[in-house]
């Protein structure tokens, strides 16, 4: 366009000052948002006039000049590699050809090798990395689509790749294993893989004499990536190193392998993910609609959950006893590389053990992932920060995130307005901190749950990185309610600010609230695990009316005891218990889930006894009851399986129960007649399946009736539905059409996920509420 001028990065973002004629600078400043690069969030234009440069020639990229303030500017997410970037890669004749770190201010690696803001070369793990010659070229170059892109590298002056082995010692111990000790020790039940002894868990290997030595002399020699692939479709596992952490790879159609992954990482049930090499592969796993094909193709690369289609060449380990498969397109040119050269499905998962956080450093490996990882795919690049992968899927027509970090986090969301800085630490599980700075609420990737120490300490470096990268103060940290959590003893140790204590229900409707961009009062519907309530109870099936600066508690779950306390969330059939004692008292019924347990049954009862137990209104300890009533008998080996299991077992119902709501100040669901018809169906024989779609249908008729008492108690409209109950699809594509149909606004969650992960955005949003409510002094 011939204008003249100069753009850079400062604390704020991105700034230009161009001169030429008026009317090319009002185009400018229009494209500057309608032709914005691909990756680029315009969240606001605005100009001023400056004296004319009389001398001025060209225009130029100006070096960052970092300041001394509060940095409103953002980290950009990871991206995954695009088209153009995927296509050198695949040219024989390109300099980048099969290059495993490929980029380009398109694509590639952001968040996970920033040091410090603003984003240069210079302040990432790439300045470890000199320019060649030719990337320099590149780099310099307007023209170019590497210019100015902060992690161009080439084979000549980029990370390398290595791979080596992590259990050397393991194979030289396997050279006596029988063929028959295998394949014995490969029936073992999935259940008992995690307490396998050392000898078990060697005999479920491939004999050395198979396929050891030869894997071990291909990795001397050629193409780490096809050393890895060799190894992998020979059943080992493989840890990689990807963008924002260690990642643990099997052959996916290998029950042997996965069963063996599952027992060295002690992850029982909880499904894996599958890394496929394209969305043609994809779709002959799982069943793809639009918005999932756009969704697991997108920039963000997430991992999208679908319905498993029959002919899936997938090993039933691999997601036992669900109809779903998480799958993911690879989000680096090393997943990429790796998936065509192993030309089959793989297994994708974290790599670290169940519940502790993923490896990112290279000297943590041998002590974390040497005795679950046969061999290394390792690089010479540091990761900067933690990243797991997103995860998510379609739900009543839109995308919903289910887990927020790579791809999305750290990106920011808008909040209303701007307003002072505040520190929000989330809750106990899924957790995440927020940092609202601006008019930007800064959002931490998953850090996973804090009763894991090193969890914990993730979570500490989570805070004090923000605050590092942001230079910000807070004016007030908000916390949960709860007094054991974590997170609230953080926020009472820490000398930041204030501190702020907010009810949990009532950060999951402002959270709602927030990422829809709706600044409320709404109806809040409110349904998860559980949650402190005001009362010192344990809440989790609440409705609410409000918004960030406050809010009523309008209706609820029936109280029953939670007997046990923590064990009735290992033990589903405990909840069962206590709701059937609810309803029955001494005229128990006789059910198959109460079989063999007499002297157990007679203690729980005790503990429902009033005063024995802490109370609880959760509606997912009722969801835990009905899958216990339907036939889960184990405990949960991780958290939600019970109501994942009912969700995954039901089918649609004609039949529908009673939903009666209580009169008085806070109404109450009843479950007294929804019990008596669930164990009256299975009493005569009704296939459990549709009882487990027949009490969604009753959650689903819950959420409306309770929608319309609350309605007609305050002639509001909208509903906002939150909480973990609510990353149940079925749930959800029941209750959305019902609540149209009535004629309310429906809010569900797109940002943040409708569980705990995206708890502290709706305290960011209440902390904001509470200092501009204050008087100023």
């Amino acid at each position: 366009m011939s204008l003249t001028g100069a753009a850079g990065n400062d604390d704020q973002g991105v700034w230009c000052e161009i001169q030429g004629f008026e009317h090319d600078l009002d185009r400018f400043e229009s494209l500057a948002t309608a032709e914005a690069p691909p990756l680029a969030r315009v969240s606001s234009v605005y100009s001023v006039d400056v004296p004319v440069i009389e001398a001025e020639r060209g225009f130029t990229i100006a070096a960052s000049a970092p300041g001394a303030g509060t940095v409103t500017g953002t980290v950009p997410p990871d991206v995954a590699t695009c088209s153009a970037c995927l296509a050198e890669m695949a040219d024989p004749g390109d300099r980048r050809h099969r290059y495993a770190f490929t980029c380009c201010t398109d694509c590639g690696p952001r968040y996970t090798v920033v040091q410090s803001l603003p984003y240069d070369r210079e302040r990432t793990s790439m300045a470890a990395f000199t320019l060649c010659d030719s990337c320099e070229a590149e780099y310099r170059d307007p023209a170019d689509r590497r210019h100015h892109a902060q992690a161009v590298c080439c084979p000549d002056c980029g990370p390398t790749l290595t791979l080596d082995p992590a259990r050397e010692e393991v194979f030289a111990a396997r050279s006596c294993v029988s063929t028959n000790a295998a394949l014995a020790a490969e029936v073992t039940p999935t259940t008992d893989r995690a307490t396998a002894t050392d000898s078990a868990e060697a005999a479920t290997d491939p004999p050395p004499d198979e396929d050891a030595e030869p894997a071990q002399a291909d990795q001397r020699a050629g193409d780490p990536i096809e050393q890895a692939a060799a190894l992998l479709r020979a059943g080992r596992i493989v840890a990689v190193k990807g963008a924002g952490g260690y990642q643990l790879a099997c052959r996916a159609d290998d029950s042997a392998a996965v069963a063996r992954l599952r027992r060295r990482k002690h992850r029982e049930e909880k499904p894996f993910a599958l890394l496929v090499g394209s969305v043609e592969a994809a779709g002959e796993l799982v069943v793809l609609d639009d918005l999932a094909v756009r969704a697991l193709s997108g920039p963000e690369a997430p991992i999208v959950l679908a319905p498993r289609r029959e002919s899936a060449p997938v090993a039933p380990e691999v997601a036992p006893d669900s109809r779903l498969l998480g799958v993911m397109l690879p989000a680096t040119p090393l997943h990429a590389l790796l998936a065509e050269a192993a030309a089959v499905t793989l297994v994708c998962t974290s790599g670290n053990r169940s519940d502790e956080p993923t490896v990112i450093d290279d000297a943590r490996v041998a002590d974390g992932l040497g005795d679950i990882a046969d061999s290394v795919l390792g690089h010479d690049r540091v990761i900067e920060r933690r990243a797991d992968d997103s995860v998510g899927h379609v739900a009543a027509g839109r995308f919903q995130l289910l887990r927020r970090a790579r791809g999305y986090a750290p990106g920011t969301v808008r909040l209303s307005e701007d307003g002072p800085v505040v520190l929000a630490v989330g809750a106990e599980l899924k957790s995440t901190v927020c940092l609202a700075v601006g008019a930007d609420a800064h959002l931490s990737v998953h850090l996973g749950d804090l009763e894991h120490p090193a969890a914990l300490s993730a979570f500490e470096a989570a805070v004090a990185d923000l605050l590092e990268l942001t230079r910000a103060a807070p004016e007030l940290v908000i916390h949960d309610l709860h007094p054991e959590y974590l997170s609230t003893k953080f926020a009472a140790s820490v000398d930041l600010a204030p501190r702020l204590g907010v009810q949990h229900h009532h950060a999951h409707l402002a959270s709602c609230l927030a990422d829809a961009g709706f600044r409320g009062p709404a109806i809040g519907v409110m349904f998860d695990g559980l949650g402190w309530g005001a009362d010192g109870t344990l809440w989790g099936g609440e409705v609410l009316v409000g918004d960030a600066s406050g809010c009523e508690r309008i209706a609820c779950l029936r109280p029953v005891p939670m007997p046990g306390g923590t064990a009735a969330i290992r033990e589903p059939w405990r909840m069962a218990l206590a709701h059937l004692d609810a309803v029955f008292g001494e005229d128990l019924p006789s059910l198959p889930f109460l079989a063999d347990r007499d002297e157990e049954t007679s203690q729980v009862l005790e503990q429902c006894r009033p005063g024995r137990s802490i109370t609880t209104t959760s509606m997912g300890r009722l969801f835990d009851a009905v899958a216990a009533l339907c036939g889960f008998r184990g405990a949960a080996t991780y958290e939600g399986q019970a109501a994942v299991r009912l969700e995954q077992m039901a089918v649609p119902a004609s039949r529908r129960y009673p939903v009666e709501l209580s009169d008085g100040a806070c109404a109450l669901i009843e479950t007294a007649p929804l019990l008596d018809a669930v164990v009256a169906d299975l009493r005569v024989g009704v296939d459990p399946a549709e009882v487990a779609g027949a009490f969604h249908r009753w959650v689903a008729d819950a959420v409306l009736a309770a929608s319309r008492h609350a309605r007609d108690r305050t002639g509001l409209g909208t509903v906002a539905l939150s909480g973990g109950v609510f990353q149940n699809r079925l749930l959800v594509e029941l209750a959305v059409p019902l609540l149209d149909q009535a004629g309310f606004q429906v809010l569900l969650h797109s940002q943040v996920p409708p569980n705990d992960g995206g708890i502290a955005l709706g305290q960011a949003a209440i902390g904001r509420a509470t200092l501009a409510d204050r008087p100023q002094r």
